[in-house]
C-alpha cells in the first residue's frame, strides 16, 4: 500500500511536464510545404550528390568492374545515369536531346573524365531546374514522340531513374568487396 502514493505522484509528475510539452507543440506554428522547385531541385542534388561520391570514391582499376558479361561496368553506369540527365535538360532548356542516352565508355577514358561528366550533368540539370522557377514547373514540352510531360513530370522521372542505378552501383559495390559511401559510419 505503501508504494501506491510514491507511484502517483512519480505518475504525476511524469504527466505534467508531458502536458506541457504537447500544449507547446499545439501552439508553434505549421511550417508550410517547400516550393515545388525547391522540393525538385533538393531531390535532383541529392541523387547527384549520390553519384558523384561514387564515381570519385570507386577505385579505378575497378571501372571496367561488371557482375555479369551482359550487364554493364560500372563506368558504363554512371555514363548511362549522367548521359540520361540530358533527356531532361536539353528538352527543357529547347535544345535536341541526345540521340541515346549511353555515351560510349571510349570518349570518357578516364576517372576524371567521368567524374567530370557526372558532375557536369548534374550541374547543367540543377542550371535548366532554376532557369524555368516555381511557375515553370507546370511548362509542358513533347517529351517522346506525342506525348507532352510537364519539367516537374520530367525532372522526377529522371531523378527516380538516377536513384535506380544508384541502386544498382550500391550492388557492385558489394560484389567488389566494397562499403558504398552512403553505408559507411558517419565520422
Amino acid at each position: 500500500m505503501k508504494g501506491i502514493p510514491f507511484l502517483a505522484i512519480v505518475l504525476l509528475a511524469c504527466a505534467f511536464p508531458a502536458h506541457a510539452q504537447g500544449a507547446m507543440k499545439k501552439d508553434a506554428a505549421v511550417k508550410p510545404a517547400d516550393p515545388e522547385v525547391k522540393v525538385v531541385l533538393d531531390s535532383w542534388n541529392e541523387i547527384g550528390r549520390k553519384l558523384t561520391a561514387m564515381a570519385e570514391d570507386f577505385p579505378e582499376d575497378k571501372y571496367d568492374f561488371k557482375p555479369t558479361p551482359a550487364q554493364r561496368s560500372f563506368a558504363e553506369q554512371l555514363l548511362h545515369a549522367a548521359g540520361s540527365n540530358y533527356l531532361f535538360t536539353d528538352t527543357v532548356m529547347g535544345r535536341k536531346p541526345p540521340a541515346g542516352e549511353d555515351p560510349k565508355r571510349d570518349q570518357y577514358k578516364t576517372k576524371a573524365d567521368i567524374v567530370a561528366f557526372v558532375k557536369k550533368s548534374f550541374a547543367d540539370g540543377s542550371a535548366a531546374i532554376l532557369s524555368h522557377g516555381e511557375k515553370g514547373m507546370m511548362t509542358e514540352f513533347v517529351y517522346f514522340p506525342h506525348q507532352k510531360s510537364r519539367v516537374l513530370d520530367i525532372a522526377n522521372g529522371i531523378i527516380e531513374h538516377g536513384g535506380e542505378h544508384y541502386g544498382q552501383l550500391v550492388v557492385y559495390y558489394r560484389l567488389a568487396g566494397l562499403v558504398p559511401p552512403e553505408s559507411r559510419p558517419k565520422k
